[in-house]
């Protein structure tokens, strides 16, 4: 029987205006929609506004110093955070939206409303520290999200397969035994965090899981640390809800990167993680992924996959033979030694 997939996404016009010639712009926005529309002809999907998040919701994370000036910022007419993030005038708007999009589709699936979600926003937030955004993120939707419902007492996985490391959600759960993390990413790449050494803080022993993966790595690679490391680990935390931070940018056409994925290897990796929680309790939020044709189809894919589409594999063959196994074997042996 076909899943049934909410997106989410916020209302009215995009309000987060990064200026011209930069990656994380508008237009993906508008890509990824599409990539939407792309799977709606064939799969249960319905699309759903967002709100934005409330004041006490944004301080789940955040906090309240970075918020309140983070509001002035852009209030003020915003600028530069850092060499690569930019502030508009709306862009905390637009990053509140964020946020509460995907608290919309939290309180959509526990209602039964859908068997998985999906988070179409910008700007992205997995580098968004409590105290600091960067590397184009301002609030950390997907850590808003996962303490929304650690604060109910559920065990939630964080899966990121951005092909930056998520510093910011790392930071942010290093000591908290009630979320796994769990990243691949390109390694050496920005934020130059996610080593396999890093395994978690003394309160979440062996709860950090990163795979550093060399230029030109294939998606067989990422599949087989999920095979050899993660799913074990995911057997004994035993997640009550996936969280997934979406990033298409290790695609192989992706401008920013040198990972060499297919869309069909997003729609495997997106049949994995669905298979680790009961129907409801699986949502995806957008981050990176910068070539416009690549995040299109590699959105497709994950949603259909999500959907239970078997057509979903098929839009682009799968890749392999690329390096990598070096690095999950390290991972493997970090988490042993956590282990003990």
């Amino acid at each position: 029987m076909a899943a049934r997939v909410l997106v989410v996404t916020p209302t009215g016009p995009d309000r987060h205006d990064t200026g011209r010639g930069h990656p994380e712009r508008p237009e993906r926005l508008r890509a990824a929609l599409a990539g939407v529309r792309d799977a709606e002809q064939g799969a249960d999907v319905e699309v759903r506004p967002g709100r934005a998040a409330d004041d006490h919701e944004l301080r789940l994370v955040h906090d309240d110093a970075y918020v309140r000036a983070l509001e002035e910022f852009a209030r003020a007419g915003g600028g530069a955070l850092d060499p690569d993030t930019v502030v508009a005038p709306e862009s905390f708007d637009a990053a509140r939206e964020a946020a509460g999009c995907g608290l919309v589709a939290i309180d959509a699936l526990r209602k039964g409303e859908a068997d998985a979600g999906f988070v179409v926003a910008r700007p992205p937030g997995h580098h968004a520290t409590r105290r600091r955004g960067q590397g184009f993120c301002l609030l950390n939707n997907v850590a808003i999200a996962a303490t929304r419902l650690a604060e109910a007492q559920e065990r939630v996985l964080v899966v990121d397969w951005d092909v930056h490391h998520g510093n910011g959600t790392q930071d942010i759960f290093w000591d908290d035994p009630a979320v796994l993390y769990v990243s691949t990413h390109e390694w050496p790449a920005y934020p130059g965090t996610g080593r396999s050494s890093e395994t978690g803080g003394f309160g979440a022993p062996g709860l950090t899981v990163n795979f550093p993966l060399p230029a030109g790595s294939t998606g067989d690679v990422a599949l087989a640390a999920f095979d050899e490391v993660v799913d074990p680990v995911v057997a004994r935390f035993a997640p009550t809800w996936v969280l997934v931070s979406a990033g298409y940018d290790a695609h192989r056409a992706d401008p920013l990167a040198g990972l060499a994925w297919s869309a069909g290897d997003y729609a495997a990796l997106a049949k994995r993680v669905a298979s680790y929680v009961p129907a409801g309790r699986l949502l995806a939020f957008l981050e990176g992924g910068y070539d416009l044709d690549a995040l299109q189809a590699s959105v497709t894919a994950t949603v259909l996959a999500f959907a239970g589409d078997t057509r979903a594999e098929a839009a682009q063959a799968r890749t392999s033979g690329g390096p990598g196994r070096e690095q999950v074997a390290m991972t493997a042996a970090a988490l042993a030694r956590v282990e003990g």
